[in-house]
């Protein structure tokens, strides 16, 4: 009987993490890690465990924040720092929706069209692969809650995870190498490529703003107060040491192919390569991990984001005085109203460049990261706001004055040259 609860309570334990692990995972790191991969090599590998290992400092201490306070990240931003900041935040959620929704729904198309090819044009596979893939999610938040939506994200990352890394084990390059690629941290020039690659690995690798979702997770699972900090942080490091292997397997089987494809037939393109080394089946695997790895991020931002327009609104609207703790009702007007939109509107943005659409995803997207490092900086800074167990310890200070200063540089090497 002790075994049986210990065994659910462990898997109960795995929740959160999961979810915000398979949101991050999708529609820029499914195509980034390949093309790093085509690219650079196993040379680049370390890049994606360094990507998950940053993403995880931030998510860990925006749940620290959040079990410390009762807030959510946003509405200690708000609260604590300035209803200005809701402002500025309000029209960057709304525009990094529409890219981020086109991307995953043109990831989702452009997967189910190498998967069942019902059309001669790549592109009208898309669209239409695109819209119904949006729908079927848009159908699974509203009918079933946060239980279905756990329970179908949780057999997403078992089907994406499991193929994806059986993929890799037999393209396998030899071990050597992958160690080497993982221990010692290079960045091949590849005709000045090199650094750009190496950047979009560790920047999109684990999402950007989905890592605000997990604080509406852990409020679902009625995770609140300091005694789950240690719940938290297990759960966390599974989550990302999927999302480190995940980016690792994706190098690696970059790295065994040439990926030639650029728009709505990259995934066809890259699935075909892998007839030779691996025949049809090694093909199919991939795909099932492709489609199981694209749509539970889909999932995961149809589900979540709803909760960051509701809840920046709600603060806007109320001044910040609601109290802490306060779920966010997925009922609401507010809440449904957002999840119709990010499911429909960014339906126009099928009919763009696969390529652009990922592009302008991750460039809005990484802005965010350095922001969020500035403001666990001050919220986690403080010992009067957070408590002395709570605070930043100096080696977290580091990673995030780090993560700070690498953004800031690949920025300034962006405008500047």
């Amino acid at each position: 009987m002790n075994d049986k609860n210990r065994k659910v309570g462990l898997w109960a334990v795995l929740g959160p993490g999961l979810l915000v692990a398979a949101t991050g995972i999708g529609a820029g790191d499914l195509a980034t890690a390949s093309f790093t991969g085509s690219i650079l090599g196993t040379a680049i590998l370390w890049a994606a465990v360094v990507g998950a290992f940053l993403k995880y400092v931030v998510t860990e201490g925006l749940a620290r924040w959040q079990l410390a306070t009762g807030d959510t990240l946003l509405e200690g931003v708000v609260r604590r720092i300035g209803r200005p900041v809701g402002w500025f935040f309000l029209p960057y959620l709304i525009i990094w929706s529409f890219f981020v929704a086109s991307a995953l729904m043109s990831a989702c198309g452009v997967t189910l069209h190498a998967m069942i090819p019902l059309f001669d044009d790549p592109v009208h596979g898309k669209v239409v692969f695109g819209a119904l893939a949006s729908l079927v999610g848009l159908g699974l938040v509203l009918l079933g809650g946060y239980t279905l939506f756990d329970k179908v994200m949780r057999v997403c990352i078992g089907v994406m995870f499991i193929t994806v890394i059986v993929t890799a084990v037999l393209l396998w390059p030899g071990t050597g190498q992958v160690l080497k690629g993982l221990v010692v941290p290079v960045i091949p020039d590849a005709g000045g490529q090199g650094l750009s690659w190496t950047v979009a690995l560790m920047g999109g690798i684990g999402g950007t703003l989905t890592v605000l979702c997990y604080g509406y997770w852990i409020r679902e699972e009625g995770r609140t107060g300091a005694d789950f900090l240690k719940t938290c942080r297990i759960d966390l490091a599974a989550g990302y040491v999927i999302t480190a292997l995940f980016g690792v397997a994706m190098v690696i089987i970059g790295s065994t192919i040439e990926i030639e494809g650029r728009g709505a037939t990259l995934l066809v393109r890259l699935s075909d390569q892998l007839v030779e080394p691996l025949g049809q089946a090694g093909k199919w695997l991939f795909l099932v991990g492709a489609a199981g790895a694209v749509f539970s991020s889909l999932l995961g931002v149809w589900q979540a984001v709803p909760y960051l327009f509701a809840d920046t609104l709600g603060l806007l609207r109320e001044d910040g005085k609601e109290p802490a703790d306060s779920a966010i009702d997925t009922r609401s007007p507010a809440y449904r109203g957002y999840l119709f939109a990010l499911a429909i509107v960014p339906m126009a943005g099928l009919f763009w460049s696969f390529q652009e659409i990922q592009k302008l995803y991750a460039v809005i997207g990484a802005t965010f990261i350095p922001l969020l490092a500035i403001a666990l900086l001050v919220l986690n800074g403080r010992a009067d706001w957070v408590g002395e167990r709570f605070r930043n310890g100096p080696a977290t200070v580091v990673v995030l004055l780090a993560t700070l200063a690498f953004f800031l540089w690949i920025g300034w090497r962006t405008l500047f040259g």
